[in-house]
């Protein structure tokens, strides 16, 4: 155990001194503080996600089904928390947000590398979001790792491999850069699971806290969505982003498909 300074405090051991001033608005207009303190605060939810994901899928490729369990409740509880932070930002009226919308300059949160690695660690890859990370940045390599790597969802269906399940080759080893593409023979293996849950109980557990982390992600994805549409309408995000359109085409992404799929077969 480390060593603990006798005066340690709790400003101190919270590093508070560098928290409560890292927030910096630039314009005069009251809101803006609100507005950076929701996104650095998603931003910490999503380096704890990040955390517990990496634990996740060290338990997953160790088959320790049933120790994961607690990270993967940790995480959709994140998430919801996330998704209430919504509401607190949609107390933020198009009005006051025109007052300081422009001192956002080209920022977006198509930007969030944090994000971004969340989506490739859990199953969903694009290799188009490198480009909104600078090369030799730590953000871009992270990113680039985990696009290059197993995600949670490769994991498990490696895992489920191991304890007996008929998976096709094609999802064991691939290229892990490109998009995962739903299998009908990932989905048949993964039923078989439900019809028999007494035999395949971890795997059983296991697929259900995934589909809680898709179910929270949607549920954060739909939130998003109504957010925005009430502060900006359609106009154009920041930085050109697409705005309310583009945040709609996502909440179909599911990052274990085959887990909603084959609710249809049994």
């Amino acid at each position: 155990m480390a060593n603990v300074p006798e005066d340690m405090t709790y400003g101190g051991y919270l590093t508070l001194d560098q928290l409560l001033t890292a927030q910096h608005p630039i314009s005069d207009h009251h809101d803006e503080l609100l507005f950076v303190i929701i996104h650095q605060t998603k931003e910490l939810w999503l380096k704890q996600i990040l955390h517990e994901i990496a634990l996740s899928q060290r338990l997953v490729r160790a088959d320790a089904l049933v120790p994961v369990h607690k990270c993967l409740s940790r995480v959709s509880r994140i998430q919801a928390v996330m998704t209430l932070s919504w509401e607190v930002l949609s107390t933020l009226t198009p009005a006051d947000y025109s007052m300081f919308r422009g001192v956002l300059g080209g920022s977006s949160g198509f930007q969030s590398a944090q994000f971004r690695e969340m989506e490739f660690r859990l199953g969903l890859k694009a290799a188009g979001h490198l480009n909104y990370q600078n090369d030799g940045t730590a953000e871009r390599e992270a990113l680039e790792d985990a696009l290059a790597s197993p995600s949670l969802w490769d994991d498990a269906n490696a895992a489920a491999a191991r304890m007996g399940l008929p998976m096709p080759a094609e999802a064991l080893e691939r290229d892990w850069r490109e998009p995962y593409r739903p299998s009908e023979a990932v989905e048949a293996a993964w039923a078989e699971v439900y019809r028999d849950t007494e035999r395949w109980w971890p795997l059983y557990q296991l697929a259900e806290k995934l589909v809680d982390i898709d179910d929270s992600f949607a549920t954060w994805r739909h939130k998003h969505v109504i957010t925005v549409e009430r502060i900006i309408g359609f106009k154009t995000g920041t930085g050109g982003t697409p705005g309310v359109p583009y945040l709609q085409s996502t909440l179909g992404k599911r990052a274990f498909p085959e887990l909603w799929t084959l609710r249809t077969r049994l």
